[in-house]
């Protein structure tokens, strides 16, 4: 058994990945899958999409590779963070349709909780900010809107998990009913501190802990699949949030190491380790791992729109029909034109935590046309990167944040985008030999785990540079852009 299976289960796609015994990508499998929109700013995904989508990425990746299940050493397991799914304990059919991270339905109710004075208990404890982001307000919504739900789960024939939960749960057919630290610590339940889940917060928000999973470290036993699913059983070894993962498979192990993942949304993590760091800038305080039962916390800035904003000029504007046509546009706009974008189409998250003010654009002429307009997509990313950045070297005094940035990502692969973010944030840009860092972090948890992979030196001696892109924009230039940048959000906020 010399292979490992990857399921890296994303808000627009699910993909399975096979890795060999040098951690090398022997073969993958992607769907994507529905997205729906029942109102304004609510996202949903059917829970039986994802579902059916990571057996039938498996089987074919694992077809692809050539190989059989019996091959497999383990399975790791990543996910987007933060979504809801609550099904019944017998049947295991959901009640509802997965609430996404995404999702701002729940803005009022957080509101309402805020006004109260709850926000420093719940921050103390979990070290997230009380937002529609996180999950608790939205599995509220469950309950509170699905005909008999929240009886139903008073008397504990309903389970809730995030989506890493749902999937052992169905891999597993019933048996395990878990999930890792990274993923409870995004759903505002869990006390990162305890490192268990928080009667305090449940009895606040009228969640029956009954509903809730038992919370085991990245690298644990999450169980074994069903025969039939993939021919013979594999153990589940590795489990963790797709950000996580990713500072994972970056081998951002040691304190003051940053990586940034540009995905859907945006997130850089920075490695606090054994500390736990309070934000004075609205970052999160999270756990970026937790092996052998001690927790290394993170401070994490989170980007709404990242790649979202390619996807609207390609579903939306229709100015491209392919992300990487962004890339020529960019080079061909007018360098006169300072359009900037705000991509707030969900809001903005850190470190400005706006869920109410929605998308803008400055600086249009006649002369804007589809390069401008791409041009201010992949710079907006950047200008995003650099709040998160200031706004973590303010928090993080003890060492200091490393000054190169490790990235990864669909969008990771821009040279331009990539270019411009050394600009902008005046420091070097590194992208790994392996661009698949998120799905490589659970595939070394469970490689790990299953005695196939080296340790944690091991693993991060075996990091490699791609490429390093370098800061080359002129200093009057980078201030006068971050400049209009930061007037163009207070603009939009003000709206």
């Amino acid at each position: 058994m010399t292979y490992i299976l990857a399921i890296d289960q994303g808000t627009t796609s699910t993909r399975a990945i096979v890795f060999d015994g040098a951690m090398a990508v022997t073969a993958q499998s992607q769907q994507e899958f529905p997205q729906h929109f029942p109102q304004s700013g609510w996202v949903e995904h059917d829970p039986m999409n994802l579902w059916d989508t990571t057996v039938a990425t498996c089987r074919d990746a694992i077809e692809s590779a050539g190989i059989t299940a019996s091959d497999i050493s383990g399975i790791g397991i990543t996910n987007q963070r933060e979504t809801v799914i609550v099904w019944d304990k017998t049947t295991g059919d959901p009640v509802y349709n997965a609430i996404v991270w995404q999702d701002r339905r729940t803005a009022d109710t957080c509101r309402t909780l805020r006004d109260a004075g709850h926000e420093p208990m719940i921050t103390a404890r979990t070290g997230l900010l009380l937002d529609p982001y996180f999950s608790a307000s939205k599995l509220g919504w469950i309950l509170d809107h699905v005909e008999g739900a929240r009886d139903r789960a008073a008397k504990g024939e309903l389970l809730f998990g995030t989506v890493d939960c749902f999937l052992i749960w169905k891999l597993t057919g019933g048996a395990v009913h878990a999930t890792d630290a990274t993923n409870a610590a995004r759903t505002m339940l869990y006390d990162i501190h305890k490192g268990r889940w928080s009667q305090t917060i449940c009895g606040l928000l009228n969640i029956p802990m009954e509903m809730l999973p038992e919370v085991k470290d990245c690298a644990a036993d999450f169980g074994q699949t069903q025969s039939e699913l993939l021919g013979s059983p594999v153990p589940i070894y590795g489990v963790a949030g797709d950000q996580q993962a990713a500072t994972i498979g970056q081998a951002c192990f040691e304190p003051g190491m940053l990586k940034s993942t540009y995905g859907t949304g945006c997130f850089a993590l920075l490695n606090t380790g054994d500390t736990p760091v309070q934000s004075n800038n609205r970052l999160l305080t999270t756990i970026a791992y937790q092996l052998d039962g001690k927790p290394t916390y993170a401070l994490e800035g989170s980007i709404f729109v990242a790649g979202a904003v390619v996807q609207w000029l390609r579903d939306g504007l229709k100015i491209i029909s392919d992300a990487a046509q962004t890339q020529a546009l960019a080079e061909q706009a007018d360098p006169h034109q300072n359009v900037i974008l705000v991509p707030a189409f969900v809001g903005l998250g850190a470190p400005y935590w706006n869920p109410d003010c929605r998308g803008a654009t400055f600086g249009l002429t006649r002369g804007t046309g589809p390069a401008e307009m791409a041009k201010a997509a992949l710079e907006s990313v950047g200008y995003q990167t650099r709040d998160l950045l200031e706004a973590m070297s303010a928090d993080w005094k003890a060492t200091g944040v490393q000054p190169t940035l490790r990235v990864d990502g669909g969008m990771a692969a821009n040279d331009w985008a990539m270019q411009f973010l050394s600009d902008i944030i005046a420091a070097p840009v590194d992208r790994p030999v392996n661009h698949e860092t998120t799905a490589l972090g659970v595939a070394w948890l469970a490689g790990m785990r299953a005695g196939l992979y080296p340790d944690q030196q091991g693993f991060a001696a075996a990091w490699a540079r791609e490429t390093q892109f370098s800061p080359h924009m002129d200093e009057t230039l980078r201030g006068q852009k971050y400049d209009a940048w930061k007037r163009a959000v207070q603009a939009t906020l003000s709206v």
